[in-house]
């Protein structure tokens, strides 16, 4: 992601030139509909969710601190918004393809689906708060960037990220999945 195309869009957007906005929306629809899916397991919410952090986003434009990444403020926003919405969504998520795409010997697709199964049935078991922890780690943000998005310590972040690693681990041993 380019800082500094990011700073000049906020800043323009901030002089009054709204359309600017639309920047910073190409640039992040993707990364912010791809984490609002795997925190609400389901691609219209998803949708929902995305379209209510760039409002919120764009409404509390002037509270973004140019000394941080708007990406992870941007971030930061989706993850309170999709953990919110799952909360307030107290459904059965309904297990959700986040893996790729299968193998083509039908053996390996098989073990392949199996595995992919328990997977998500063992996340939509798991908190949203915890979920969002496990998808930023999966985007390969660091301690550090985590910490900066939730608002949480580098110590923090290992320990709530170990803790539902842990659980993660636990609910896969405990439905007969695979130990990582």
């Amino acid at each position: 992601m380019d800082e500094q195309k990011d700073l000049e869009a906020v800043g323009r957007c901030l002089r009054g030139e709204i359309d600017a906005f639309e920047d910073l929306i190409l640039r992040y629809q993707k990364p912010v509909m791809n984490l609002a899916y795997r925190i609400v397991h389901d691609p219209e919410d998803a949708r929902d969710v995305a379209q209510s952090v760039f409002v919120k986003a764009f409404a509390g434009l002037s509270s973004y601190d140019s000394h941080y990444k708007f990406f992870s403020w941007l971030y930061r926003i989706a993850i309170n918004e999709s953990i919110n919405f799952a909360s307030k969504r107290r459904r059965k998520i309904a297990p959700v393809d986040v893996w790729g795409e299968a193998p083509s010997d039908p053996v390996e697709e098989t073990a392949h689906a199996e595995l992919r199964a328990r997977i998500e049935a063992a996340l939509a078991r798991i908190a949203p708060r915890q979920r969002a922890l496990l998808a930023l780690s999966a985007d390969g943000l660091s301690y550090k960037e985590i910490g900066r998005t939730l608002g949480f310590s580098e110590t923090k972040v290992k320990s709530k990220l170990f803790a539902a690693r842990q659980k993660l681990r636990g609910l896969l041993g405990a439905d007969g999945g695979v130990r990582p």
